[in-house]
């Protein structure tokens, strides 16, 4: 394969999940996994659409208890289309499953969007080819077309053809959420408009979400040799067609497709907007056009030049980003779901993954980080509304996000290697609103969107400060104040041993991030006009008293050390060591070493072990010199010696349970043990191509993992920082792959700026705009770059 290709070769059912995930396609709006059209879903196939925001709820009872929980709806299956041999009798419909193939080969063209199948099959002598190409639109962001080419190699006759649109579908596709309820479609309809079209509707059980799909199928056989019918079979709709074949001549079936919901703006209805949409719809041939021109104004926007394999792995991992969250994200009410569109992992919810994944598209795509900042402000009412529930001011945004704001986090999870039921206490997560107000500041940063920071930004951060303010209790032990009963990254520890309530007290991560809050806040009004800050602090019930307290909490806030280390929180050097050899030697992989010990009766908060970064966190989200001011802030000295001994200590006892964990430490390790830290940037771009966790990748992609490599390019090898008007650059020295590498970005008005670096030579060009020009702060001085120049020097200094 080429740099812009990803395929396999052969059929392996084994590995069919994988792939489907991987060869989803889709353009912000909906997304299709990457299922054969002839397979229904079973243990090795399993089809699934999804479109963004479109959540339902359902009721459950596990474990003796009621379970209330929201999924990303899995829509009704537009892809299916089969064929089967009409003479002497009607065969079996064909598939890779009953008939094995002779030869097998899906391709996705990463450049185009457009994913190819080749199949031959060998049936009673017959050979017969089957060519597939499916796309899901980039342009026309309710559209899809799946094009299918049939030969018979060595012989002539009829077959029958059957496309259809499936509403026989549920969420079923997460074994271990299985013993819930997953039907979240009802009131079922079907129809026909002759001669070519068929439609299905229906609506999600308690959102009341209308759906709708239709599609369109022709075929170019000849008109007195075509024959259809209409096939209903429940929830399910279809014509059949008969067509002749001849040998050596391939008959070219087209299946147009449109998707609508009520979520959708400007249509009277789904029904009438789908309908609509595939009867005039354009050709084939132009469809494919469109989609390949709007997929090269994406790449275009997104220029990436890595050579050699991780080039193209991180090409994969952009191509999964756009399809997810597009340029047609900004005009849709929708987060930043953890595992894209690509599956039912986390039920579609959005987590604190946007915190890996805004700093990459703020400097490409700035108007798509806007509108899902934008998300996290219309649900800012019911995070105050969480907030005051729990007995807090502000705002406390959930763990889990779905469709209105509310905590979606279930309270009980299944560990599938005892079978156990569990109480799950990760909704204590509450540094989740740092992240919302992380992302608010770099935005901001990157933009200069002031609109947005003097508005909405604002009164996020101020909200959040509230929280922080409130939820900080003064200890006049330590003289400090505390933060208690919470979860930090880490997600091992969810309470102490023996302890009697859950949550965990102190967590550094935690503690720091919410003193940078205050800080940010304070800074955020103290830059607001007069009248807007007046509005804001009367709305938000903020008085002078209380942003007083906010500046002794950032300043007073505790963070916890031992053994000359930053403990991860409050007790955690007082916990057992765990014998990290007898456990690898007794199960191999032990990045889930929390369902392991629990399996065995034990409990991973018994011991210093962490599922992914905590602490070191902080080094992925404050440059070197923001991380020193920040504990100096708090009354700390941390310098080099202090913090390598932090990154030391805690690279021991970390397990890489999430495929964030690699890419933090990779990043942390950047600047002072390169060997490492490429090592830990290899095992972060193989996490969903190799599967590294072990099965989840087929349940859905790790979209801020992946966002994340880009990100490890973009701002991590470069030490870019876009502030105050000004791009600062402060490189890592590279080993000799890749020694060259470049990208193009959009700043401050400018697009498609373009940087490359080689050795230690950095070219920037600025294309032609009556913008001012760019300043590019370096090392060893200053570039100014005027639009339509290239400039070069030596980032190094010499």
């Amino acid at each position: 394969m080429n740099g812009w290709e990803w395929g396999y070769e052969g059929y392996d059912p084994a590995g069919e999940r994988l792939r489907e995930a991987l060869l989803t396609l889709g353009n912000g709006c909906f997304a299709t996994r990457g299922a054969l059209p002839e397979c229904r879903a079973d243990d090795v196939h399993y089809p699934g659409t999804y479109a963004a925001g479109c959540y339902n709820r359902l009721t459950s009872t596990v474990a003796g208890r009621s379970v209330e929980n929201e999924d990303l709806v899995n829509l009704p299956d537009w892809l299916p289309l089969r064929v089967r041999f009409t003479e002497p009798a009607p065969s079996p419909w064909l598939s890779p499953d009953r008939h094995e193939p002779l030869a097998h080969r899906v391709r996705l063209d990463l450049r185009s969007g457009i994913l190819e199948r080749i199949s031959r099959f060998e049936v009673e002598g017959r050979r017969f080819t089957v060519r597939q190409l499916r796309l899901v639109h980039m342009a026309r962001p309710h559209l899809a077309l799946l094009r299918t080419g049939l030969t018979a190699e060595n012989w002539s006759g009829a077959i029958e053809v059957e496309s259809a649109i499936d509403g026989r579908v549920a969420n079923a596709g997460v074994e271990r959420y299985r013993q819930l309820a997953g039907r979240h479609l009802t009131d079922v309809r079907t129809g026909e408009r002759e001669p070519d079209l068929i439609r299905l509707s229906c609506r999600t059980s308690d959102s009341g979400t209308g759906i709708a799909v239709a599609a369109r199928t022709t075929a170019d056989a000849r008109a007195d040799g075509v024959r259809s019918r209409l096939a209903h079979r429940g929830a399910r709709v279809a014509h059949v067609w008969r067509l002749p074949l001849e040998a050596g001549r391939t008959v070219t079936v087209d299946k147009v497709v449109a998707v609508h919901t009520t979520l959708d703006r400007a249509i009277s209805g789904p029904v009438t907007a789908a309908v609509d949409e595939a009867l005039h719809a354009p050709d084939p041939e132009s469809l494919i056009e469109e989609h390949r021109n709007a997929w090269a104004r994406l790449w275009d926007a997104t220029r990436l030049e890595v050579p050699g394999e991780a080039g193209r792995v991180l090409r994969l991992h952009l191509f999964h980003v756009l399809q997810t969250l597009s340029p047609h994200t900004a005009d849709l009410d929708a987060g930043v779901p953890a595992r894209g569109l690509h599956g039912e992992a986390y039920r579609g919810h959005v987590f604190w993954d946007e915190l890996f994944v805004l700093p990459y598209l703020n400097l490409h795509f700035p108007e798509v980080s806007r509108a899902l900042l934008t998300y996290r402000h219309r649900r800012l009412e019911r995070a105050c509304r969480n907030a005051r529930e729990a007995g807090y001011s502000g705002a406390s945004y959930p763990w889990q996000s779905g469709s209105d704001g509310r905590e979606e986090t279930q309270e009980i999870h299944l560990n599938p290697r005892s079978g156990r039921w569990l109480p799950d206490h990760s909704r204590l997560q509450h540094h989740v609103g740092s992240a919302v107000a992380y992302n608010v500041v770099r935005y901001g940063e990157a933009t200069g969107d002031t609109a947005f920071l003097h508005g909405p930004g604002a009164e996020m951060l101020v909200r959040i400060a509230q929280f922080w303010s409130g939820r900080a209790v003064y200890d006049t032990g330590p003289g400090r104040y505390r933060v208690t009963g919470v979860v930090g990254p880490d997600e091992y520890h969810d309470a102490y041993p023996d302890g009697g309530r859950p949550g965990i007290d102190d967590n550094a991560y935690t503690n720091v991030t919410a003193a940078w809050v205050l800080g940010r806040a304070l800074a955020a009004l103290r830059s607001l006009p007069v009248p807007l800050r007046r509005d804001l602090l009367e709305r938000s019930g903020v008085t002078s008293g209380e942003t007083d307290r906010w500046e002794e909490v950032a300043h007073g806030l505790y963070v916890p050390f031992h053994s000359g280390v930053i403990s991860q929180f409050e007790g955690y050097g007082d916990l057992a060591e765990l014998d990290w050899e007898a456990y690898r030697d007794r199960y191999g992989d032990i990045r889930r070493l929390d369902r392991i010990l629990e399996a065995e009766g034990d409990s991973v908060n018994r011991y210093q072990a962490s599922k992914q970064a905590d602490v070191l966190m902080l080094g992925f989200l404050f440059p070197p010199a923001e991380l020193a001011a920040l504990f100096r802030q708090l009354g700390h000295r941390l310098d080099d010696e202090l913090w390598q001994r932090t990154v030391d200590y805690y690279l021991r006892r970390t397990s890489h349970g999430s495929t964030l964990s690699s890419l933090v430490h990779a990043w942390v390790l950047a600047r002072a043990r390169r060997a490492d830290a490429w090592a830990f940037a290899r095992e972060a771009l193989a996490g969903d191509v190799a599967d590294l966790q072990g099965g989840t990748t087929g349940e859905g992609i790790h979209l801020g993992a992946m966002a994340g490599t880009l990100d490890l390019v973009q701002r991590c090898l470069t030490g870019l920082e876009p502030r105050d008007g000004v791009l600062r650059l402060d490189p890592v020295p590279v080993p000799t792959d890749p020694a060259a590498y470049g990208f193009a970005l959009r700043y401050q008005g400018h697009w498609g700026i373009r940087l490359r670096f080689e050795g230690e030579r950095l070219s920037v060009t600025v294309p032609r705009s009556d913008r001012a020009p760019v300043r590019v702060e370096l090392p060893g001085g200053v570039l100014v770059v005027s639009p339509g120049e290239t400039r070069t020097a030596d980032w190094s200094g010499g």
